[in-house]
């Protein structure tokens, strides 16, 4: 019963996408299963009468002791897994695994899943889901879907017709208004050895502020500022982002201050497949937090809904109680600290356009139904072979509430290295009080910013 569901939901996502040139907003009567048969951001509420319990609002009260600017305690502690999936027996499970994760399985003999219950954890503020109830109903793709309008704070394609709307939620996921989080990253060698690079960054959000629609931002959707303060060689460079709502009508604008020269220069190329900061080339630009920028370099599809396992409330390697030393393995990180749930995503699939350049010519997301977190991604070559595979654990954050990744992980299957981020565990847990303006975030004050 289950195959024959997810055939009916790929054939629809195919009719949407034959008609995707009205790019119109659900009726009504569609919008109205919200809080209904789908959750307030449009997941099926119900289980699937097996491990998926119905979702019953998510984590709404953080555990006993927990206080603003702690680590997340875990919900769930004294969980054993249910399953383990290994090298020995992951072809048993393949229905259920990324082609990225079968292929981690068949390279390193260390890797392992470990499968805990599942627990619908994700929620967000209220006042998300008023406005994505509205929007369902009025938000809008524009520019050949590398645009959106007619939406105001919440998710704006809670019911989605196509694959540009599945990823539109996802980039407008609610994250706080401003935040400020240390993204350190390491890119181990081959053996495991590493040097960590601090990063500390800042978004302002303004799509998130109350009062705020997509019309009233000035084609603004975040402010990005991104700062090395480690290792010494590195420290000192700065990256600032203007990110657009509408990509055609004005693409991303960025800008980076070098220390050694004292120089605030214009960067278009911090964008699409260039490198990102201190990768060793293992990541892009347009693979931070898992996707973002302009998508019109793909054709985008949606496969459907499929049931998956999945990094889900990752708390232990949240915590500050495990060192990056911890979680730093040769091939992969140590799968004592990472937890797996068996969760439904939506498939989209991201194909490069004919006549469009990109180091990726396709791309699949796994993208969580609860939360619009993409949480898994597989990668493949000019030739079309499997080339990388990314994961993005992730955790509720209780103060705001919303479920976002708390680590970015993105292996080349070819080197046998990877490059994790937001490694922020000996440092400062994400802080979502941070106060700032728009101010902050112009080329000029980019100037007083460097540090030598």
């Amino acid at each position: 019963m289950r195959t024959f569901r997810m055939k009916a939901i790929a054939g629809l996502a195919g009719f949407a996408l034959s008609t995707m040139s009205a790019y119109a907003a659900v009726g009504a009567d569609q919008a109205g299963r919200l809080g209904k048969d789908l959750t307030p951001t449009g997941a099926e509420k119900a289980g699937n009468g097996g491990a998926i319990p119905a979702w019953d609002g998510g984590i709404r009260t953080p555990p006993a002791g927990y206080k603003v600017g702690d680590f997340h305690p875990d919900p769930f502690p004294g969980e054993t897994p249910v399953l383990q999936i290994t090298p020995a027996n992951y072809k048993t499970h393949a229905d259920k695994l990324t082609p990225g994760q079968q292929a981690m399985f068949a390279k390193y003999p260390t890797f392992r899943m470990d499968v805990y219950p599942t627990h619908r954890s994700a929620s967000f503020p209220q006042r998300v889901y008023e406005y994505t109830a509205k929007n369902a109903t009025s938000c809008k793709l524009v520019a050949e879907g590398d645009g959106v309008q007619d939406c105001a704070e919440g998710f704006p394609f809670p019911i989605p017709q196509n694959g540009h709307e599945v990823i539109w939620n996802h980039k407008l996921k609610h994250k706080g208004l401003s935040v400020v989080s240390y993204s350190n990253q390491v890119a181990p060698t081959a053996g495991g050895q590493f040097t960590l690079i601090k990063l500390r960054e800042e978004i302002l959000g303004l799509y998130y502020k109350p009062g705020n629609t997509t019309e009233s931002i000035n084609n603004i959707l975040l402010y990005f500022k991104q700062e090395v303060l480690g290792p010494a060689r590195l420290a000192g460079q700065v990256l600032l982002v203007h990110e657009t709502l509408n990509a055609k009508a004005a693409p991303r604008q960025a800008w980076v201050y070098n220390p050694g020269q004292r120089r605030v220069r214009r960067a278009p190329n911090v964008a699409y497949d260039n490198p990102g900061t201190a990768s060793d080339g293992l990541r892009t630009n347009d693979m931070t937090d898992m996707f973002n920028g302009a998508m019109d370099r793909f054709e985008w599809s949606l496969a459907g809904k499929k049931e998956m396992y999945v990094p889900y409330n990752s708390y232990v390697a949240h915590s500050n109680q495990t060192k990056v030393k911890d979680l730093i393995r040769p091939g992969h990180l140590n799968p004592d600290k990472l937890r797996y749930e068996l969760h439904r995503v939506w498939v989209v699939e991201a194909k490069l356009k004919k006549g469009s350049r990109h180091i990726n010519s396709r791309r699949t997301f796994y993208v969580d139904e609860d939360s619009w977190q993409i949480l898994l991604m597989d990668h493949y070559d000019g030739q079309g072979n499997l080339w990388r595979y990314s994961d993005a654990p992730s955790v509720n954050y209780y103060e705001v509430p919303t479920f976002w990744s708390t680590l970015e992980t993105h292996h080349d299957l070819k080197s046998g290295r990877y490059i994790t981020m937001l490694l922020d565990n000996e440092d400062k847990v994400r802080d979502f009080g941070y106060q700032s303006t728009p101010v902050n975030y112009s080329p000029q004050n980019l100037r007083t910013s460097g540090v030598r």
